[in-house]
């Protein structure tokens, strides 16, 4: 072979492997900078934020590519507003709030629930009330926040006890109103949940008339959007592990629980344990049979006329 001949093999060599190069570095360049994915969790300050303190379930999704987001939330409402226009695709809620979501066409998920908390939501009476029974509360104003957990356990209970909905005055209240009025005395009975309950009962003296204890479950959910829990379950999976296990390390330590919870949420130490004492724990997957419990809300609601049209639960399933 002539040096010429072999120069030249060499630099058409030369100039096929700088092409190759010139494909793969781009290509290799994409694909490092290709967006992996990203998890946008809208929490309340709850066990959502016990999880991002931890930093444990950014640990386990990195080898996934999967980076994380937080965003804080002061009520389940406006997290399910922000699912509904896409700026989130996580966060934790109350029973009410997602029934309105879907009524309203939010394309929510349930992915995960807490054990049933029946304890965490009570009718409670002052001190020296002479109302003694669930049945005194005929004729009585009792304060609710419309629209709420609270709000389908006053009619369950009601109905347990052989009265109706309409035999009591209703007097709808946000939790702060309420606490007021209670305490000026212009309403008879509040029905209201942890941790106002607590407070009520060790500030205010409250006297605890009724639980839910066998009337309703009162659980907490984990949603997501049905797009982003059909299409990342791997995620979905891994959150509600590391969420079970913030609820077993809870359950084993409830001092320490409730000091965190009492710093994130401002109130005095002794209302949140009072809150964390009644509370079981564990987070598990969603059911049939949960999402049973959720369609009686939803058709209690609709009876009631707080939601526009009846709803299948089954269709916020994954």
């Amino acid at each position: 072979m002539t040096s010429h001949s072999h120069s030249h093999s060499s630099s058409r060599r030369r100039l096929i492997q700088g092409a190759a190069a010139a494909v793969t570095l781009p290509a290799l360049a994409a694909w490092a900078q290709a967006p992996a994915r990203t998890l946008r969790i809208g929490n309340q300050k709850g066990n959502l934020s016990l999880l991002k303190g931890r930093g444990t379930l950014e640990k386990r999704l990195a080898p996934l590519g999967v980076a994380v987001k937080w965003t804080e939330f002061t009520a389940g409402p406006v997290q399910l507003e922000a699912l509904n226009v896409g700026s989130i695709d996580f966060g934790d809620v109350g029973e009410a709030p997602p029934i309105f979501a879907q009524a309203a066409g939010a394309p929510l998920a349930y992915v995960a629930a807490t054990q049933p908390r029946p304890q965490s939501e009570a009718v409670i009476v002052p001190k020296g009330s002479a109302i003694q029974s669930v049945k005194d509360l005929k004729g009585r104003k009792v304060a609710l926040n419309k629209g709420s957990n609270v709000h389908y356990f006053l009619v369950k209970l009601l109905e347990k006890h052989g009265l109706a909905y309409g035999d009591v005055s209703v007097v709808f209240l946000p939790p702060a109103d309420a606490r007021a009025a209670f305490e000026k005395g212009s309403i008879d009975a509040w029905v209201i949940w942890d941790p106002f309950l607590a407070a009520a009962q060790k500030t205010l003296d409250a006297r605890l008339l009724a639980d839910a204890t066998g009337v309703v479950g009162n659980r907490a959910f984990y949603f997501s959007s049905l797009d982003y829990a059909g299409k990342n379950a791997d995620v979905i999976k891994i959150l509600i592990e590391e969420l079970d296990k913030v609820d077993q390390w809870a359950q084993a330590n409830r001092g320490a629980f409730a000091a965190e919870l009492a710093a994130l949420w401002g109130l005095p130490q002794p209302v949140v344990e009072l809150s964390v004492s009644r509370t079981p724990f564990g987070t598990g997957p969603i059911t049939k049979a949960i999402l049973g419990e959720q369609q009686q809300i939803a058709d209690t609601f609709l009876a009631l006329g707080l939601i526009p049209k009846k709803i299948n639960l089954l269709e916020a399933a994954v």
